[in-house]
C-alpha cells in the first residue's frame, strides 16, 4: 500500500476502523471470559461457597496482608523513588536496573530466592518467623510489589518540575521541609495512584506467596491461594467465589484511580 492510498478521508477511515476494532476485540475477549465464568455459576453452591468459613479467612488474611506490604511499600518506596528521580549518584543506573528485577522476575522464582535466603546462615536464624508463617504472606507480597511501587511513584516525582523545591528553598525551607510542604503536596494524585495500585497487585499476588508461605488452609490462605486449592479439590464453585471478589476488588480500584485522576467513567 502506498502512502498516496491512505491519505485522505477513506484512508482515515480504514485506520479508524482498524484502532476501534481491535479495541473492541480485546474488550470482547475479556467480556466473553467474564460471562462465561457467570453462566457457570450456580448460584446456590456460589452462595455457600462465599459465606464459607474459609473464604471469609481468606478475604481477612488477603486484606490485612495487603494493607502492610503496601504501607511497607510506600514507606521505603517513596522516599527511594525520590531519590532516583531528584538526585545524582554513583551507580545509580545499577540500582535503578536492580529494582526493575521484582517486575520482571517470576514471582515463583522471587519466593524461592527468598526461601533459599532463609535456608542460607544469614536467613537462618529467622526462619520460623518467615518460612510458612503470615509474616512470609507480607514479605512476598512486597517484594513483588516494591518495584512497581517505585516505577509508579518515580514517575509521579518526576512530572514534578525541581524549580518549586528550588524556589522553597529560597524562602528558607530545609531540603526535608520542601519535601514534606512543596513535592508531596504536588504529588498527592499520583501517591494515592500509586498506592491503590500497589495494594491492588498485592492483594493478588500468589507465586512468590505460596512458595515461600505455603498454601495450608486458614492459615497462610489468601484469595488467590483459595483459588489453587479450590481447584485442586475440584470445588468450582468456590473457586468461582473468590475470582469474582478479586474481580469485584479490582474493579473498585480502578474506579478509584480514575477519579483521583479526574476521569471518572462516563455513561
Amino acid at each position: 500500500m502506498t502512502v498516496r492510498a491512505i491519505k485522505g478521508p477513506g484512508g482515515d477511515r480504514v485506520f479508524k476502523g482498524a484502532t476501534v476494532s481491535a479495541l473492541a476485540l480485546l474488550a470482547l475477549f475479556f467480556a466473553v471470559i467474564l460471562g462465561a465464568m457467570l453462566s457457570y455459576t450456580r448460584w446456590g453452591p456460589f452462595l455457600s461457597a462465599l459465606l464459607s468459613e474459609e473464604i471469609l479467612f481468606a478475604v481477612r488474611l488477603s486484606l490485612t496482608t495487603a494493607t502492610i506490604a503496601t504501607a511497607l511499600a510506600m514507606a521505603i518506596g517513596i522516599p527511594a523513588a525520590y531519590a532516583l528521580s531528584q538526585m545524582q549518584f554513583h551507580g545509580k543506573s545499577l540500582v535503578d536496573s536492580l529494582l526493575d528485577l521484582p517486575i520482571v522476575i517470576s514471582p515463583i522464582a522471587l519466593g524461592a530466592a527468598l526461601l533459599i535466603f532463609f535456608n542460607t546462615p544469614a536467613g537462618a536464624g529467622i526462619n520460623s518467623l518467615f518460612v510458612f508463617a503470615v509474616p512470609g504472606i507480607v514479605l512476598a507480597q512486597f517484594a513483588v510489589t516494591i518495584g512497581l511501587a517505585i516505577r509508579l511513584l518515580k514517575s509521579t516525582f518526576d512530572g514534578i518540575d525541581p524549580r518549586y523545591e528550588q524556589v522553597s528553598r529560597t524562602l528558607g525551607y530545609s531540603k526535608a521541609k520542601a519535601f514534606t510542604r512543596v513535592t508531596l503536596p504536588l504529588a498527592r494524585n499520583g501517591l494515592i495512584a500509586a498506592t491503590i495500585l500497589t495494594w491492588a497487585r498485592a492483594l493478588g499476588e500468589f507465586g512468590a506467596t505460596v512458595t515461600l508461605a505455603g498454601a495450608t488452609p486458614l492459615k497462610t490462605e489468601t484469595l488467590p491461594t483459595a483459588i489453587f486449592l479450590s481447584l485442586a479439590s475440584a470445588d468450582v464453585a468456590r473457586a468461582i467465589a473468590v475470582v469474582l471478589i478479586l474481580v469485584l476488588i479490582a474493579a473498585v480500584a480502578l474506579v478509584l484511580i480514575r477519579k483521583v485522576a479526574g476521569r471518572g467513567y462516563p455513561l
